[in-house]
C-alpha cells in the first residue's frame, strides 16, 4: 500500500521511446520476467519475478520463457499484484511479495509472459525507468515515470516520443496477449501519420530547458 495518503492507487505516465542514451542506462539494469493469471479489459492478475543482472545484454530471438530458465537461479525477488484500468495516469495496483521459488513455478506453468530489462535513472526532479523489452515484444521501449501523487507539469525528455499512457494496447496485461512485435511495424506507421501525441490534461507538459510557463 502506498504510504502518500492515496491507499493502493498509483500514478505514472508511460512513453513510446526511441534512441535513448546509452549513458542514461545503469550498468545493472534489472530483468524482469512475468506472467498473466487474468488479464481482461485492463484488470489484471499478475505474477513478477525480478533480479539484478551486471552487463545484462539479452540476445535478439529469446522467447520469455527462456530468458527465465536462463536467469531462474539469479531471481531474488516476486510479488503477485492485482491492477485495475488505467484512468489517465492513475490506476488501482495492490502487491504482495511472494516466495522467489513459488513465483518461479507459477511464471513457468501459466499465464501469458512478458520479458523486459528495467533501467532506472534520475532526470530533474523524477525518477525514471526504460524498459526493453524482449521475446514477442521486441523491440518496444518504454520509459515510463512515476510519483506518489498526480504526475502533473512533466518535464519530458527528448527521447520520449509519444505519450502511451491513455493507450490500452500499450499496457504490459495486454502486450502479454498481443505482443507489439506482430503490429510494431504498423504501430510506426501509424505514429508517422497521426504523430506524436500528449495528454493534455495532466498541467503543461515541456521538454528539458523549457520553463513549465513557457
Amino acid at each position: 500500500m502506498s504510504d502518500t495518503g492515496y491507499g493502493d492507487f498509483e500514478f505514472e505516465r508511460r512513453f513510446w521511446a526511441r534512441d535513448v542514451p546509452a549513458d542514461l542506462l545503469d550498468a545493472a539494469p534489472a530483468l524482469i520476467v512475468q506472467s498473466y493469471v487474468l488479464a481482461d479489459a485492463g484488470f489484471a492478475i499478475r505474477v513478477r519475478v525480478q533480479a539484478t543482472v551486471d552487463g545484462l545484454a539479452l540476445e535478439p530471438g529469446l522467447d520469455e520463457l527462456t530468458i527465465l530458465e536462463r536467469y531462474a537461479d539469479q531471481m531474488d525477488f516476486c510479488a503477485i499484484t492485482v491492477k485495475g484500468p488505467m484512468n489517465e495516469g492513475t490506476r488501482y495496483e495492490a502487491e504482495r511479495e511472494l516466495d522467489v521459488s513459488v513465483g518461479l513455478e507459477l511464471v513457468r506453468r501459466g499465464g501469458a509472459r512478458v520479458a523486459k530489462t528495467r533501467h532506472s535513472v534520475w532526470l530533474g526532479d523524477d525518477g525514471w525507468v526504460v524498459d526493453t523489452f524482449a521475446g514477442g515484444n521486441a523491440p518496444l521501449v518504454v520509459a515510463e515515470v512515476e510519483r506518489g501523487g498526480p504526475v502533473t507539469d512533466l518535464t519530458i525528455p527528448d527521447f520520449c516520443v509519444t505519450e502511451l499512457t491513455s493507450d490500452p494496447r500499450f499496457s504490459n496485461d495486454a502486450l502479454a496477449g498481443a505482443p507489439y512485435g506482430t503490429w510494431a511495424a504498423a504501430y510506426e506507421a501509424e505514429l508517422a501519420s497521426v504523430g506524436p501525441r500528449f495528454l493534455q490534461s495532466l498541467g503543461h507538459n515541456h521538454r528539458p530547458g523549457e520553463h513549465p510557463s513557457d
